[in-house]
């Protein structure tokens, strides 16, 4: 592994890995073995066969940051950034580093811990945290802890410290109990809070904006449960507080310990309420059936949101899932538990007919015979054959009912949207649009078009179908933007994993969309159509070098 130099510059690092990525580019063969040997999609492959994967900058960052012993390029410019800030600023070090440690909830922000990087930037400056016990509770210190509840045994239920945290939850919160190295030290500082008197269930306001660390919002409380279960998702920690009386029910753990089912089962286990919580709708989007069966076996209610004031805007959970296209196992799963198959959206579609809208044939066999009174029309079986991407069945429709396109509901051409912002649904979607769907129609959570969906999921080859067929950049979305911004929330976050933002940037300047302009007033964004925006390195790279390929056509003539 590389050693890191005592003052990284985040320019060199950028250039080694467009320095890498040119080199493998132009078959050099070091290239290709260094990313054999650091980027793990590349691991075992033939120098042939890393040659045809087309790899890109964002591989050749991924494989440099690797290479200095971080998983991820955010990660290493994550620790560069903070180190820089470090020397800039050493009042503001310890500030920045706990927004490393805790997530915005608690640090105050809408960031996300990045416990990696807190723990390299504490190896390089031990002498960071000084002697505050607080800050020990960060990283686990029990000699620490130990110390100050000999000096003061009412220290370990007071909150105090930078952020103003009750031991217990400084503790439970703190990113370091994902480290390995740490873990057993922080469950460690929990038994011995815990035994000096600390209370389970210490909590804190949410300082998630527009709550602040000076104004939290003291409606929504976050309880040590939901640090060690709904944000570590440490199964020790969680069951060390339920033994010691931790409120299962405290509006957040369940919920959000559900992408780790041993923390679920030991809140279930210790009677965490199902119905109200959402964690049924949760578990459907996470696409874990065990998990379901999980929560339907204890309590909950296979037909929560059911009646005439639904608690979900899709009604009840099988209606959710068949919106999520779930698999055939998650609806016999809640028909087992005892939910109602006849039951209708609040615009009276039935949910053997919704299925066929979301192409699931497997699941409508399920739901045959019930309810299903829209079944037999016409749009129905189009949308149901488009939805299953069968054109030649979706154009002998069109053939037997003329302009049958223009007869569908504001609710059915919604559906485009809604497959589009779907994994696996591109070929539905092509149907759709071959057959004369209305490209712009806005649906999905977002109220978004489909090449908002497919740009915002970073499905490149859909965007540029649905640019070549019609599409445009500046269609809006429900947050009062266009494809722009969809393009640079993406790919700045990256929502899906292996999405191509710069393949849907390609597409997007190649079908009209304003290359870009550096924004004088900033060196994190840059201007489009007169506005600033934050994209990836890579895309914002593209779109800057794509305004000076334009220019130099415009100056040549061509």
């Amino acid at each position: 592994m590389k050693r890191i130099p005592p003052r990284p510059d985040l320019g060199h690092l950028k250039k080694q890995a467009k320095t890498l990525l040119s080199s493998y580019r132009q078959g050099d063969a070091a290239a290709i073995a260094q990313f054999r040997a650091h980027l793990p999609a590349a691991a075992a492959r033939s120098d042939a066969a890393i040659a045809a994967m087309e790899l890109r900058l964002h591989d050749a960052q991924s494989c440099i940051a690797r290479e200095y012993g971080f998983v991820s390029w955010p990660d290493l410019q994550g620790f560069v950034l903070a180190r820089q800030a470090a020397v800039a600023d050493p009042a503001k070090a310890l500030r920045h580093w706990l927004g490393l440690v805790y997530a915005g909830d608690v640090a105050g922000g809408t960031h996300r811990a990045r416990p990696a990087v807190a723990e390299w930037l504490l190896a390089e400056t031990p002498q960071l945290l000084g002697d505050d016990p607080w800050l020990a509770c960060a990283i686990g210190d029990e000699a620490a802890l130990r110390a100050a509840i000999a000096r003061d045994p009412s220290w370990a239920h007071r909150a105090g410290g930078p952020l103003k945290l009750p031991p217990l939850v400084a503790v439970t919160h703190s990113a370091f109990l994902q480290l390995p190295a740490y873990r057993e030290r922080m469950r460690a500082c929990v038994r011995l809070l815990l035994a000096a008197g600390a209370q389970a269930d210490q909590s804190i306001g949410n300082r998630w904006p527009p709550a602040s660390l000076t104004t939290p919002n003291e409606d929504e409380r976050l309880s040590a449960l939901y640090g060690a279960a709904g944000q570590q998702r440490d199964p020790e920690t969680t069951r060390l507080l339920l033994d010691a009386g931790a409120d299962p029910n405290d509006n957040e753990s369940l919920y959000h310990s559900l992408e780790n089912r041993a923390c679920t089962a030991l809140l279930l286990a210790a009677g965490a309420r199902v119905t109200g919580t959402n964690a049924l709708y949760r578990v459907l989007d996470l696409d874990d059936v065990e998990a379901l069966k999980l929560l339907l076996a204890h309590g909950g209610d296979a037909n929560e949101g059911a009646g005439s004031a639904p608690t979900h805007e899709w009604g009840t959970p099988l209606l959710w899932a068949i919106r999520r296209r779930r698999s055939p196992a998650h609806i016999e799963a809640l028909l087992a538990a005892g939910a109602d198959a006849s039951v209708r959206t609040r615009e009276g579609i039935d949910a053997r007919t919704l299925a066929l809208r979301f192409g699931l044939v497997e699941v409508a066999r399920l739901l045959a015979g019930v309810g299903g009174d829209a079944q037999g029309s016409p749009q129905e079986a189009f949308i149901a054959a488009c939805a299953r991407a069968d054109e030649p069945a979706a154009r002998a429709l069109q053939a037997a009912n003329p302009g049958l396109v223009d007869t569908l509901s504001a609710s059915q051409l919604r559906l485009l949207s809604e497959l589009a912002a779907q994994e696996g649904c591109g070929d539905a979607v092509r149907t759709m649009v071959r057959c004369g769907w209305p490209i712009a129609a806005r649906g999905g959570d977002w109220d978004a078009s489909a090449l908002n969906q497919a740009v915002f999921r970073g499905d490149a080859a859909l965007a540029r179908f649905l640019l070549e067929h019609g599409a445009s950049w500046t269609e809006k979305h429900g947050y009062g933007d266009n494809a722009i911004g969809s393009l640079s929330w993406a790919s700045y976050n990256q929502p899906v994993e292996g999405g191509d933002w710069l393949g849907c940037a390609e597409a997007l300047v190649a079908h009209g969309m304003p290359t870009a302009q550096p924004d004088p007033a900033s060196a994190d964004t840059v201007l489009i159509d007169g506005r600033p925006g934050v994209f990836s390195e890579e895309v914002a790279e593209f779109l800057l070098a794509a305004s000076v390929a334009k220019a130099s056509q415009l100056a040549s003539g061509n």
